[in-house]
């Protein structure tokens, strides 16, 4: 089994700035790329941000003020969200290309629970 777990959301103001995280863990033989998506109410889940070794992706709508990190172990990656916008309110979900034995391919259908961020004055 494989568990992926994000923290951080919270309520914060317009041009306020959160840092998510996320923990992969279980029986994981290796991780690959992983991503942040997000929900808005009524509307799609939508690609943030993914990093894949040293590259990283974004949406336009979160370049040049979201940045997406791994931590030193790779089971965790980061979101840190800067001149956060109201359009940003959504639940955050982490996603991770994960193989759990050697013969395994990677999948990429492990979800966390999603942590709730609001954009609010």
């Amino acid at each position: 089994q494989v568990q992926l777990v994000e923290s951080g959301g919270a309520l914060v103001q317009p041009g306020g700035s959160l840092r998510l995280s996320c923990a992969a863990s279980g029986t994981i033989f290796d991780i690959g790329a992983m991503s942040w998506y997000r929900q808005a109410p009524g509307k799609q889940r939508e690609l943030v941000a993914t990093i894949a070794a040293t590259n990283t992706n974004y949406a336009d709508s979160v370049k040049g003020r979201f940045t997406i990190s791994r931590g030193n172990a790779k089971n965790t990656v980061f979101l840190q969200m800067n001149s956060l916008k109201p359009e940003d309110t959504a639940v955050y979900y982490c996603n991770g290309m994960i193989k759990t034995s050697p013969i395994a391919r990677f999948r990429d259908d492990y979800w966390g629970q999603g942590t709730q961020v609001t954009v609010s004055s």
